[in-house]
């Protein structure tokens, strides 16, 4: 049908409307495609200075990328808090989520769903049973670190003698991996009598009262490795409780606030450090490879730093972990 002038001018107007119509939606979609990127950080527990450190490793990555991330964490390590975290992330669908797993098992489906869904996951610090999914894993060397807080011992009782170990849950990937680096060290020495590993259950007050009655059955044990903060702190307290600071060498593991006061103090004789900001900081990075289909390190390991009352004020002192990112 042939249209009047009038109806033509009017299907012009129409037509235009729906061309810039059209251009604006595209400017909008380009725009939302190229605006910056969602990356959250699932910590293992919110307020530990280890996470806190890493933190300021992601914010300051994240910072200079020009990405925005938001970050949370239970209240305690736990996969029963931690897996409603990561449902409520996953619903609001970021493009990456950074995550120290609380449990090996536990957090292997939520996690594995969480990338079937289209978001880049990257573990930090700890891992699952089968990573696979993950387009990088990042942590310390724990097991490094476990043999290294050996060396720590041994060097404090170069005759040898009984040691235990206190660790928190087994099914913690980083913590079982120190374990073993330990007991690798201490089961290769014949003049050291390796007593095992006993859970605290990241209390304190547990870890003390293992420490004790670990003492009340053999009142001859030389060295304790702590594999985490709360063990490290209990560990101490029991050692007191029984008086034995002058016989009992602890070696703790990570090395915030509280634990550096006890290196002062003379309870804990060495700390082994690990470097939480540059696990964070690799974790952006590979975030954002992820997210931009580029080639990422499937695994990454940091290193560790042995901390002494010695070296605490020199080389040490960039080691210990950070309360707040100011």
């Amino acid at each position: 049908m042939k249209l009047t002038p009038k109806f033509a001018l009017l299907a012009a107007g129409l037509l235009a409307a729906t061309s810039l119509s059209a251009c604006a939606g595209a400017n909008l979609s380009a725009e939302g495609a190229s605006g910056a990127k969602k990356l959250v950080f699932i910590q293992g527990v919110a307020g530990d200075e280890f996470y806190v450190s890493m933190k300021c490793g992601i914010d300051a990555a994240a910072k200079k990328a020009g990405v925005t991330v938001n970050t949370q964490g239970p209240a305690k390590f736990d996969p029963t808090l931690q897996k409603p975290i990561v449902d409520s992330v996953v619903a609001s669908h970021p493009d990456a989520i950074l995550i120290a797993p609380t449990d090996v098992a536990a957090m292997q489906a939520p996690l594995k769903a969480a990338a079937a869904a289209g978001i880049k996951i990257v573990l930090v610090d700890t891992t699952v049973q089968d990573p696979s999914f993950a387009s990088s894993v990042i942590s310390s060397d724990n097991t490094g670190g476990g043999l290294e807080a050996f060396k720590a011992i041994k060097a404090l009782n170069p005759k040898g003698g009984k040691v235990l170990v206190v660790s928190t849950d087994p099914g913690i990937s980083t913590a079982d991996a120190r374990v073993a680096g330990f007991e690798q060290g201490a089961k290769a020495d014949p003049s050291f009598q390796y007593l095992g590993v006993q859970y605290s259950h990241n209390d304190p007050a547990e870890a003390a009262r293992l420490v004790s009655a670990a003492l009340a059955k053999d009142p001859d044990i030389v060295g304790v490795f702590a594999a985490n903060t709360f063990a490290a702190e209990g560990t101490a307290t029991g050692v007191r409780q029984a008086d034995k600071q002058d016989q009992v060498k602890i070696v703790g593991f990570d090395a915030g606030p509280a634990q550096v006061k006890q290196l002062k103090d003379g309870v804990v004789q060495a700390l082994i450090a690990q470097e939480p900001a540059t696990i964070g900081t690799d974790g952006v990075e590979q975030a954002l490879k992820a997210i931009k289909g580029e080639t990422t390190e499937k695994t990454i390991q940091t290193g560790f730093k042995q901390i002494t009352a010695a070296n605490l004020s020199t080389d040490g002192a960039q080691y210990v972990y950070k309360s707040s990112c100011q």
